[in-house]
């Protein structure tokens, strides 16, 4: 019989917003998984349970707890947040897996910032979009530029994720100079802080305004297309549907 491991995406934390599926998953567990941030986040339902957690950076000896605790015939669930393959876990796991063939790993998907963050400000990704992460941990900022740069001539909505921490202060400011040299300054902007948390904060402003504001690495970053605008104080990207008024 196969080991099993749920790879669960707790969406922004609080259970509301958890999918039926991840609850189930994380109520299915004998032993659940995470960085201590996200284990913090779900409250009483779960306290009965075995919780092992580790530092932020230890994403491989995360992964490989999981293995070890499924190999001794505990149903293992390894949190994460938002979506588990959304910046998640679950590519580095099934990588991983390989290792193991005798467990079985299910992904459960889980609410997304670049949704649960649409939500607060309005209807942002009414129409195409693309995520960035501004996150050079693991990605050249090269190439993190090369992307900005591809989005913004696409005419994208963009949606940045990771877009400070307190070695990167200064990339959100960098790379809204390289869209405002594709875009107009009044482009609208909004972001969202500690989505569905404690202290969830939304703001709306211009690409030229979103170059000098301070945010932290919970928030997420929301860059309009064209298109977008402002509507009874919520952020809207039409989808081009027409109507007789």
């Amino acid at each position: 019989m196969k080991h099993k491991i749920y790879i669960v995406g707790m969406g922004p934390g609080k259970e509301e917003m958890m999918t039926g599926e991840a609850v189930y998953a994380l109520e299915q567990a004998d032993i659940i998984v995470g960085y201590t941030t996200y284990l913090h986040l779900l409250g009483e339902h779960f306290r009965e349970k075995e919780l092992r957690a580790t530092p932020m950076r230890q994403e491989e000896k995360r992964c490989r707890i999981c293995f070890e605790e499924a190999e001794k015939g505990k149903t293992v669930a390894l949190l994460c947040s938002g979506d588990a393959g959304i910046y998640g876990m679950a590519s580095l796991m099934l990588e991983i897996g390989r290792e193991y063939p005798q467990t079985e790993l299910l992904v459960i998907a889980g609410v997304t910032a670049a949704s649960s963050g649409a939500a607060v400000l309005g209807a942002p990704l009414g129409h195409d979009f693309c995520t960035v992460s501004l996150s050079d941990l693991l990605t050249p900022w090269e190439t993190i530029e090369k992307r900005l740069r591809a989005a913004a001539e696409g005419d994208f909505v963009i949606v940045l994720y990771n877009p400070s921490s307190h070695k990167r202060k200064e990339y959100l400011k960098r790379a809204c100079d390289i869209l405002l040299s594709h875009v107009e300054g009044d482009r609208v902007c909004g972001y969202v802080e500690n989505i569905g948390r404690a202290g969830t904060r939304a703001e709306l402003c211009t690409l030229t305004e979103l170059r000098d504001r301070q945010v932290n690495m919970f928030t997420t970053v929301f860059i309009g297309n064209s298109e977008s605008e402002v509507i009874g104080g919520r952020f809207v990207t039409k989808r081009g549907y027409r109507w007789e008024e």
